[in-house]
């Protein structure tokens, strides 16, 4: 008899621990409005001395982009570091609440590289970087937001809070990181490659179910 009401403690305990820890995940999209895209709004960045289909590729709904450290910036003129990288055209914003949501993988080996950012800021080219080095995400190079991302689908949403000049970084629907806008008068979202600091050779990542959602 008291090993039954042991067993069944220990089940009751079990069970309200899972619950407080499902309660931690949600969907980052409740509220928001998904709003329409097609090809035209993906507009492709990629080493000006290469052809498009030389570093990146579009099959079966995974945009892959690849980019390699000795590659040229994306256009001549430019002083950049290498890229192949989707910029979301036909939804700059300057105000109100944005959200940014696909689903990201990045292959062993592709370090030192921002795979998603807001551009647009104060002083700065960017409000927010998601950047990887040597298998873990980060929030520009300052902090691991989360580990071991190698070789594995991951969620992400980024919400951009304009007005309240604040961002909310989601992974597989868990916030993991808060951080404070850079102003800036206009923003926009992209995904892929750019390299940053000590990045290797060869640099990847692909994307899916890329989703651009404003809250009404």
């Amino acid at each position: 008899m008291a090993s039954s009401i042991v067993l069944l403690s220990l089940l009751c305990f079990s069970l309200i621990s899972y619950q407080a820890i499902a309660s931690r995940t949600l969907d980052p999209t409740k509220g928001f409005t998904s709003l329409p895209l097609d090809q035209s709004n993906f507009e492709v960045q990629w080493p000006y001395n290469m052809q498009e289909d030389q570093r990146y590729s579009f099959e079966n709904g995974i945009r892959r982009m690849w980019v390699y450290s000795n590659d040229k910036p994306h256009f001549p003129t430019s002083h950049t570091r290498p890229r192949t990288e989707v910029r979301i055209q036909g939804y700059d914003y300057s105000s109100g609440v944005w959200q940014f949501e696909g689903y990201g993988y990045v292959p062993s080996g592709t370090s030192g590289v921002c795979i998603m950012q807001v551009f647009g800021a104060t002083g700065h080219a960017t409000t927010l970087m998601l950047r990887t080095y040597n298998g873990d995400l980060y929030y520009y190079s300052d902090e691991v937001i989360v580990k071991n991302i190698y070789d594995r689908w991951f969620r992400v949403n980024v919400i951009h809070d304009v007005d309240a000049d604040k961002l909310h970084i989601y992974i597989d629907g868990a916030l993991v990181y808060e951080a404070q806008g850079r102003g800036g008068e206009s923003h926009y979202f992209k995904c892929g490659v750019y390299e940053q600091d000590d990045g290797s050779h060869y640099m990847e990542s692909r994307w899916k179910g890329i989703k651009v959602l404003k809250k009404m």
